[in-house]
């Protein structure tokens, strides 16, 4: 298995499959780990850090969850190569930078992946279509259970398992889903809405996770503290927020439906005429013009297309997916040409 093959098959957020799917994109839960007796990534030396790929390699090799994973280091990809991962949500951006030291493992089924020597030993991640943290958690924990028969995590009886960054204390444990809600951002709501979920202790991030913009009118939310609190805690927590976003996004599009329907239908059909006749256009048009399609789709405005070709072209028009598979390195220029082709082709 190489990363190559990723390019030909579907990642698990695309599938547009789930509870809760036409809303919820996804749901994710993460695992901040630190081998016991050795320095945090970001003040182990050069050997320190190497016998932690070494000892996670090995403990990689004898997880059943992991048999058939690819571990890869990232010194020995391109910078494309490591871009075409983070658009692929299978590793954050912070982990693409400075790749000595540094490894990612990928299941076959892009469910599972863990980041080695980020800000902390491992960031073991669990990702799956719909609104499914539940399920989620449940792998993860078996995965983490699973690797802790070889590995020695750091663990303080007081304050529980020892992470770089103090929000991560405790459990480790970072849930989150990743919401498409345009009806809230085309009437205004979503502001004083996320505002609110802020004071309940979440985090509102865009669509690469932490410092990065909403595009497309997908908002991830997660918990900010994994301490004092119990891990079923933080799924039901982050459960019954989405919950209520989801109502109320599904409320404000059926309000649209009825009270604005043509000014709806406006928007949803100017997205479609200009993404089926630009001959170029930018990554972040694109991801605005195919949240309006999705939404389309969704709603039934759209009715030759389904859930699943929106939610590739996503991601195959971000710039190392269009890179990747041209087998070429490509200018701003002729990425936005091409990407207006792709989306042209996909249309159809």
């Amino acid at each position: 298995m190489t990363i190559d093959d990723f390019l030909n098959q579907d990642t698990e957020w695309l599938r547009g499959t789930g509870p809760s799917a036409n809303i919820v994109m996804s749901s994710r839960t993460r695992l901040a780990r630190n081998i016991d007796k050795v320095p945090f990534s970001n003040w182990a030396n050069k050997k320190q850090l190497e016998d932690v790929l070494n000892m996670v390699e090995d403990a990689v090799r004898r997880c059943s969850f992991l048999k058939n994973a690819l571990f890869v280091r990232l010194k020995n990809l391109s910078e494309v190569d490591r871009i075409f991962l983070v658009e692929r949500h299978l590793m954050s951006p912070e982990h693409a930078k400075n790749a000595d030291y540094k490894a990612l493992i990928v299941d076959p089924r892009e469910m599972v992946s863990i980041m080695v020597n980020e800000e902390d030993h491992l960031r073991i991640q669990v990702m799956q279509s719909g609104l499914n943290l539940a399920e989620c958690w449940h792998m993860i924990n078996e995965i983490d259970t699973e690797l802790s028969k070889s590995l020695s995590f750091a663990f303080s009886a007081k304050w529980g398992y020892l992470t770089a960054c103090p929000t991560n204390v405790g459990t480790g444990l970072r849930g989150s889903t990743m919401l498409h809600l345009p009806a809230l951002v085309f009437t205004g709501q979503i502001g004083k809405i996320l505002q609110a979920i802020s004071k309940l202790g979440m985090n509102v991030r865009g669509l690469y996770g932490e410092g990065t913009e909403a595009m497309g009118n997908i908002f991830q939310i997660s918990n900010q503290i994994s301490m004092g609190i119990t891990e079923e805690d933080v799924v039901d927590n982050i459960e019954r927020i989405t919950n209520q976003l989801i109502s109320r996004e599904d409320a404000t599009r059926k309000m649209l439906v009825t009270k604005n329907k043509e000014g709806l239908f406006d928007r949803v059909s100017r997205a479609y005429g200009t993404l089926k006749s630009a001959h170029i256009i930018n990554s972040n048009e694109t991801v605005a013009l195919l949240s309006a399609i999705r939404l389309g789709v969704d709603l039934g405005i759209i009715k030759n297309m389904d859930r699943r070709t929106v939610n590739e072209l996503f991601l195959l028009t971000q710039p190392a997916h269009l890179q990747k598979r041209e087998g070429k390195l490509l200018n701003a220029n002729e990425r936005d040409v091409k990407r207006a082709d792709i989306v042209k082709e996909r249309l159809k």
